[in-house]
């Protein structure tokens, strides 16, 4: 007579948690079984908890560490479209991550963060956030079109950032204001750019975050656009000695390589 091989079955999570349960009956009379039953009860839904997006999120260095927070976000905003947080922190990561994919991809995440950057704007359209990273991800979804196509976007994005400037200028130490003076530097005059202005704008930044590495940087290309190159130099320097904002590391770092490159490029030839 031939003997069947039983196939050992997979136990499943519930099956798992009626083996507990059994546990639980047969040996109820004992103190420690029943304290043991308990702490398995309740450990098992923190082991199957996400990760702290926001402490993936500060090691965004790691792209897929980035993408990782990312995805729970946009989780958590699938499951509750009310939620403010998640829908605004799902656009700055988008912000970060766009720039370093390839343009179609990066195009693709660029969307995305506009997208989220809105549903943040309805859900409170008086927090400052949401309407930020909505501008931001559009200029750097216009920037990889190029000025012709980028140049439809220009309004909604000045828009968005001076509604940051009546909410709350001093917000990230003055980030609308840097934004915007990146903005009259690549607008054309004639649909409303202006050196000046963007000096202008750059400057005031600066008067919330003297060592704002984005703000100084692009306030050394705004000047050499002004045939001010002196000044322009010492700004680029400034920008590489300058402290790094914890909350901004990894964007000052890259910031500070290409300050460190611009230099080398316009250091006289020995």
């Amino acid at each position: 007579m031939t003997t069947k091989a039983t196939k050992q079955q997979k136990i499943t999570p519930y099956d798992r948690e009626d083996l507990i349960f059994a546990v639980f009956a047969v040996h109820a009379s004992l103190p420690c079984m029943r304290w043991l039953v308990f702490l398995l009860l309740i450990a098992a839904p923190i082991l199957a908890a996400d990760p702290d997006p926001d402490a993936l999120y500060k090691g965004r260095a790691d792209l897929a560490s980035a993408r990782q927070a990312a995805d729970i976000w946009e989780g958590r905003l699938k499951a509750n479209p009310r939620d403010f947080e998640s829908a605004w922190k799902v656009a700055r990561a988008m912000y970060w991550i766009g720039p370093h994919e390839a343009k179609d991809a990066g195009r693709t995440t660029f969307e995305r963060g506009v997208a989220a950057g809105k549903q943040a704007t309805t859900i409170s359209p008086d927090r400052p956030e949401g309407h930020f990273w909505t501008a931001a991800n559009m200029g750097a979804l216009a920037e990889s079109y190029g000025l012709r196509q980028g140049l439809k976007y220009r309004g909604t994005i000045k828009d968005e950032l001076e509604r940051v400037l009546k909410i709350d200028p001093a917000f990230q130490q003055g980030s609308a204001y840097a934004a915007l003076g990146r903005w009259y530097h690549m607008v054309p005059g004639l649909f409303g750019g202006s050196e000046a202005r963007s000096e202008e704008y750059l400057r005031k930044a600066l008067t919330y975050d003297t060592d704002g590495i984005l703000a100084r940087f692009y306030l050394a290309e705004t000047l050499f656009e002004r045939d001010k190159d002196a000044e322009a130099i010492e700004e680029l320097k400034k920008v590489a000695a300058a402290a790094r904002n914890p909350d901004f590391d990894p964007e000052d770092r890259e910031f500070q390589a290409k300050a460190a490159a611009e230099l080398a490029r316009r250091s006289p030839k020995r």
